[in-house]
């Protein structure tokens, strides 16, 4: 017997049970996973849209509610007069945002390590977490979301789904991206002697624009 499999022999003996069965294993899965709304949290509010900004409100996600994606550039505005912020952003090569007109908005698709703002378009949200999916993509640059310290998310409201596992349910039927970030909050760890420290591993503010268009 190898060192490895009288480990575990110990630890199945101090356990108590016996060995479980790769199908018995997959049997208790599927168990688990026949009634999902018995397992499941409730949201927390009745539609959607209430309940992912409930869960960002909770979070620290400020939150937008616009009518529809030509709104957009204006609610960014506002966001950058309320922060003080110079009216410049890196933008997301996305077809819907470069169909708008940006106004007094400079935009720019580079992004720098010290970027103050940029703004995305999220593939989905998820509202019993409140969080916001990206896939990488040609016109999706990953540091999109994570180099900027205002990281700004236009969400549609159709593409909420209720839970993670619709997400995954989802990533299923898509093409694998080669990099998919699910962004919850903005940044933030308190690792170092208890002490909150805002934007430690990116974005140190967050602000979701949901878009009410179907």
């Amino acid at each position: 017997m190898s060192a490895r499999e009288q480990i575990l022999s110990a630890i199945r003996a101090g356990l108590g049970v016996p060995r479980q069965t790769p199908q018995a294993i997959t049997a208790e899965a599927a168990l688990l996973l026949e009634n999902p709304d018995a397992i499941r949290p409730r949201l927390a509010a009745a539609t959607l849209p209430e309940a992912f900004e409930a869960k960002a409100t909770v979070l620290g996600t400020t939150l937008d509610r616009v009518t529809a994606l030509a709104d957009v550039p204006q609610a960014v505005t506002r966001y950058l007069d309320a922060q003080g912020l110079a009216p410049s952003v890196a933008l997301q090569g996305a077809a819907e945002f470069g169909a708008l007109d940006w106004g007094g908005v400079q935009t720019h698709a580079s992004i720098a390590s010290d970027e103050p703002v940029a703004v995305g378009l999220a593939l989905w949200g998820i509202a019993e977490s409140s969080s916001v999916v990206v896939h990488s993509g040609a016109d999706t640059p990953i540091l999109l979301s994570f180099l900027p310290l205002h990281h700004i998310v236009v969400l549609r409201e159709s593409t909420l789904l209720p839970y993670l596992e619709d997400y995954a349910a989802k990533l299923a039927t898509t093409v694998t991206p080669r990099n998919a970030v699910l962004i919850t909050g903005p940044s933030g760890t308190t690792d170092i002697e208890g002490s909150y420290v805002r934007g430690a591993h990116g974005p140190g503010f967050l602000h979701i624009m949901l878009v009410a268009d179907a």
